[in-house]
C-alpha cells in the first residue's frame, strides 16, 4: 500500500517556523531592551570599589559611566538613521553585538583604559529601543502596535530596576568579572534571537549617509554632555567647562545650518520643528529629567547612615530591592498606558504620566523617613514614568513618515538622555550645596533631598504643560489612519503621504 501523497500548502501559508518567529518578535525585542538597561546599570554597584580593583583614581573610574553616556547619546540618532536607510534588524543586531563585545572586554580585563573603551562600545545599545519600536511599527497591525510599543518603552525602567539588585548580589558573593560574563552570555543569546525571530523591515529611506552631519552632531553632543557630566567635578565656572559649552553652542549651530542645506540630512530638522514632533521632544527631555532624579536620590537616601537622623543605612542589595517594585509596576502598567492612548490619545497619556510623576514627588516630600513611604513614592514616580515613556514613541509614530521612524525615535531617546544628564548634574549640585559633616564626611541633608524632589516635581509639571500643548489627535488614530492598508511599506507610505 503506497504512502499518501502530501497535500501541498496554499501559496502564502506560513510554515510553523515563521509563525513561531512572528509570535516571538515582541518578546525578543522587549528582552533586548531590558538587557540594554541591565547592561547600563550593572556597573553602578561596582563604582565605589573599582578604584581599588583597577588601581585607578575615582575620577578615572567615573569615565566608565561618562563614556557610555557620551557614546549612547551620539550613536542613538546615528544608528536610528542607519536603520532607516540600511535595514532596522541589521543595525539592531549590530548594536546588540557591540554591547556584547563590550561586555566580553569588561569580563577579560581589569585595566581601566580597556574598561572605559568597552563601556563606550556598550553605549551603542542605547539605540535598541528606538530601532525596536520602528520595527514594531512596520511589522505589527495597528490593533497590536500600541501595547507592543508601550511595553518596549517600559523596558528601560524594568531593566534598570532588575539590574541594580542583580549586580549587587553578584558583586557581594562572586568575583566582579562574573557579572560581565553573565551579561556577555545574555548578549550573545540576544543577538542570535534577534537575527532569528525578527523580520527585516521592508520600509527603507534610501540615500547617501550624511557623514558630515554625523561628525558635527557627535562633536556638539560630546562637548555639551561632557560639560554637563563633569561640571560638578571640574567646577561650573572653570575655563574647561565654559570652553566646552561655548564649543557646543558653536558646533551645534553650524550643524543645524548644515542639516538644513543637506540633501539627505542625518536629522530632518524641518520635521523636528513641526509642533507635534518638536513639543514631543521637549516633553521627552523634561520627563527624562524628572524620572532620573527618582533613581539617583532614592539610592543615596536609603543608604545614608543612620547617624544623619533620616538615613536607613541600607546595603546596595537592599537598595536595589527598594527600587524593584517600581520596575514591576512599569511592566504591569505598560498595557494600561496603551489602552489610555487608544481611548484618549497619547498626548493625554503623556500629560497624565507627568502629573503622576509630580504626585510621586509630593509623596516623597511628605515623608522620606519611613521605608514604606519611600518605596511608595518611588513606585508612584515609576508608574508615571511608564505612562509618559510609553506615550512618547506613539506620538512620534503618528507624526512622522514610516521611513523616518527609527531616526525620529532616536532623537526622542537622545532628548531623554540629555534630560537625564542634566538631572544628574542638577541633583548633584543641590545635594553638594546642602550637606553637613557626619563622622567627618560631608553627607547631604534631608533638606537637600527634599529640594531635589521639589525640583524634579516642578519639572514634571512643566512636562505636563508641554504635553497638553502638543496639537491633539483623536483616540484610535492609528486604526483610522491605517484604514485597511497592509502593514509594512504600504502602511508607511500611507502615513507618510
Amino acid at each position: 500500500m503506497g504512502h499518501p501523497a502530501p497535500i501541498p500548502q496554499p501559496p502564502g501559508t506560513p510554515t510553523a517556523a515563521p509563525r513561531l518567529r512572528d509570535r516571538l518578535t515582541i518578546p525578543v525585542l522587549a528582552s533586548g531592551g531590558i538587557l540594554m538597561a541591565v547592561m547600563q546599570t550593572v556597573v553602578v554597584p561596582l563604582l565605589p570599589d573599582l578604584p581599588r580593583l583597577t588601581h585607578a583614581s575615582a575620577a578615572a573610574v567615573s569615565w566608565m559611566v561618562t563614556a557610555t553616556l557620551l557614546s549612547g547619546a551620539v550613536l542613538t540618532p546615528v544608528l536610528g538613521r542607519a536603520g532607516d536607510m540600511y535595514g532596522k534588524r541589521r543595525v539592531l543586531t549590530a548594536a546588540l553585538g557591540l554591547m556584547t563585545v563590550g561586555s566580553v572586554m569588561c569580563a577579560l580585563s581589569s585595566d581601566i583604559g580597556v574598561l572605559i573603551a568597552a563601556r563606550a562600545l556598550q553605549g551603542a545599545a542605547a539605540s535598541v529601543v528606538p530601532l525596536s519600536i520602528s520595527i514594531l511599527r512596520d511589522e505589527l497591525p495597528p490593533e497590536r502596535r500600541g501595547s507592543a510599543v508601550a511595553l518596549m518603552s517600559s523596558t528601560v525602567g524594568i531593566g534598570a530596576a532588575l539590574g541594580l539588585p542583580l549586580a549587587a548580589l553578584v558583586v557581594q558573593y562572586a568575583d566582579w568579572h562574573t557579572m560581565f560574563w553573565l551579561t556577555s552570555a545574555l548578549g550573545a543569546l540576544g543577538v542570535a534571537a534577534t537575527w532569528w525571530a525578527v523580520r527585516e523591515s521592508p520600509v527603507r529611506e534610501p540615500g547617501r549617509f550624511d557623514v558630515l552631519g554625523t561628525l558635527g552632531l557627535a562633536a556638539g553632543l560630546v562637548c555639551l554632555l561632557l560639560g554637563v557630566s563633569q561640571g560638578g567635578q571640574w567646577g561650573w565656572g572653570s575655563p574647561r567647562i565654559l570652553a566646552l559649552f561655548l564649543a557646543a553652542v558653536a558646533v551645534l549651530a553650524l550643524w543645524w545650518w548644515q542639516q538644513l542645506r543637506a540633501e539627505r540630512p542625518l536629522v530632518d530638522l524641518r520635521l523636528v520643528t513641526r509642533p507635534r514632533v518638536g513639543l514631543s521632544h521637549v516633553a521627552a527631555l523634561l520627563t527624562g529629567f524628572a524620572f532620573y532624579a527618582n533613581s539617583l536620590v532614592t539610592a543615596q537616601l536609603v543608604q545614608a547612615p543612620k547617624a544623619t537622623g533620616y538615613g536607613l543605612g541600607l546595603s546596595i542589595v537592599a537598595t536595589g530591592l527598594c527600587l524593584l517594585p517600581g520596575g514591576v509596576t512599569m511592566l504591569l502598567f505598560s498595557p494600561v498606558s496603551a489602552r489610555i492612548s487608544a481611548a484618549r490619545g497619547p498626548r493625554v497619556t503623556l500629560a497624565l504620566g507627568a502629573a503622576v510623576i509630580a504626585c510621586g514627588y509630593a509623596v516623597r516630600i511628605a515623608d522620606s523617613r519611613d521605608l514604606w513611604m519611600i518605596i511608595l513614592g518611588a513606585t508612584v514616580v515609576a508608574t508615571g514614568t511608564t505612562l509618559a515613556y510609553s506615550a512618547l514613541p506613539t506620538l512620534i509614530l503618528r507624526a512622522v513618515p514610516a521611513a523616518q521612524t527609527a531616526s525620529a525615535n532616536g532623537v526622542n531617546v537622545l532628548m531623554r538622555t540629555i534630560g537625564q544628564a542634566v538631572s544628574s548634574a542638577a541633583v548633584a549640585a543641590v545635594l553638594v550645596h546642602h550637606s553637613s559633616p557626619v563622622g567627618g564626611v560631608p553627607v547631604p541633608t534631608l533638606h537637600g533631598y527634599l529640594l531635589a524632589f521639589a525640583m524634579a516635581g516642578a519639572i514634571a509639571l512643566v512636562a505636563c504643560a508641554a504635553a497638553l500643548s502638543i496639537p491633539g489627535d483623536g483616540p484610535c488614530d492609528d486604526t483610522r489612519r491605517a484604514g485597511g492598508a497592509t502593514r509594512g511599506a504600504r502602511d508607511g507610505a500611507m502615513e507618510g503621504a
